[in-house]
């Protein structure tokens, strides 16, 4: 048995949760997510994948808990048992000494964000004095193979569930970026409040996310796509079933894409200009599950009159990227200085 635990690397989102196992790889992919019995004190149930298949179908006693919101912690219990949930079963238990670990961040956090994760990790399991916190961009450009340590610049945008980070970066640092409260999340609330608006019909998170991955678009399609939704109908309170269409839902997406592009507007606008010039060579290069959103690639590049692409494996890249940096720990002397927060008590 080994007595040391294997190095542990952690992309901690709103929506999804993967872990990454030093010379294993990703080991882990689960929702972000807990079903928890109410109650003066709170029991959970279910975590993840367990946790999803019951989203929707509790009963009044229980409820889903997304214990991160925006990219931060909302909940510090619950997201302190639900790492020890993944690290427990990433790695298991049966250690004498605790891991190492890497979890990746927004750019845009707090300072006492950043406390609340690294105590929430340690106190999960993480080996005290030995956690690395690491900015979401800059791990989703280095696991999806941007010269990140070159004097060259390269950008990133990277769409998650409760974020969308944009980054330039150039020699192992961050140039300039922009993090805003609009992903996956605020796209299947839009989707839900449009449902609401025009058909007085309230549908589920779970609902919404499938209807943005049947019909959701950037920009309008050749062919219009069509859908059945089931929901409960807000005067009759009764069960109701309308179709809806993909131009409707290109309608209801249209601000948090456009909340996206202003993002991208922004950092292009204060990039400095010789790093401008890499990027419009190299092209804008997208991350994270929201880049899946049919189209976004093409919106993007047809609004910015330059070159998008779209990451080989865009839900993979910053737990690749953070993965990779376990793995290779002299990189981080190749850094910028502060780009990494690292934990030294004790």
């Amino acid at each position: 048995m080994a007595i040391i635990a294997p190095d542990i690397a952690i992309d901690l989102g709103t929506s999804n949760t993967q872990v990454y196992v030093k010379r294993k790889g990703v080991v882990l992919d689960e929702p972000t997510l807990m079903v928890v019995q109410d109650g003066k004190k709170k029991s959970v149930k279910a975590f993840g994948d367990d946790a999803k298949l019951m989203l929707g179908r509790t009963t009044g006693e229980y409820s889903a808990v997304r214990p991160l919101e925006e990219g931060v912690i909302r909940d510090y219990d619950m997201t302190e048992y639900m790492l020890e949930f993944f690290i427990r079963k990433a790695i298991g238990t049966s250690r004498l000494v605790r891991p190492r670990g890497w979890i990746t961040i927004p750019s845009r956090v707090t300072a006492v964000e950043r406390k609340a994760v690294r105590e929430a990790a340690e106190n999960a399991g993480i080996r005290r004095g030995a956690l690395h916190l690491i900015d979401k961009p800059f791990a989703a450009a280095l696991g999806s193979g941007l010269p990140v340590f070159e004097p060259r610049g390269s950008m990133v945008v990277d769409i998650g569930g409760g974020t969308t980070e944009v980054a330039v970066i150039s020699l192992g640092g961050i140039v300039i970026s922009r993090s805003i409260r609009t992903g996956g999340v605020k796209m299947d609330a839009a989707i839900i409040e449009y449902i609401k608006r025009e058909f007085n019909m309230l549908i589920g998170d779970r609902t919404a996310e499938d209807v943005k991955f049947d019909l959701g678009a950037a920009l309008q399609m050749t062919d219009t796509r069509r859908a059945f939704v089931r929901g409960r109908d807000l005067v009759t309170n009764l069960p109701q079933t309308v179709e809806i269409n993909s131009n409707m839902i290109l309608d209801a997406l249209r601000e948090p894409c456009q909340e996206i592009l202003a993002a991208i507007q922004f950092v292009l606008e204060r990039t400095p200009p010789e790093l401008a010039g890499d990027v419009m060579r190299s092209g804008i290069h997208l991350t994270g599950g929201g880049a899946l959103l049919c189209g976004m690639d093409r919106f993007i590049a047809s609004e910015l009159d330059m070159p998008v692409l779209l990451a080989k494996e865009p839900m993979e890249c910053t737990i690749l990227g953070i993965g990779h940096l376990s793995e290779n720990i002299d990189w981080l002397q190749r850094m910028t200085t502060g780009l990494v927060q690292r934990d030294e008590e004790n």
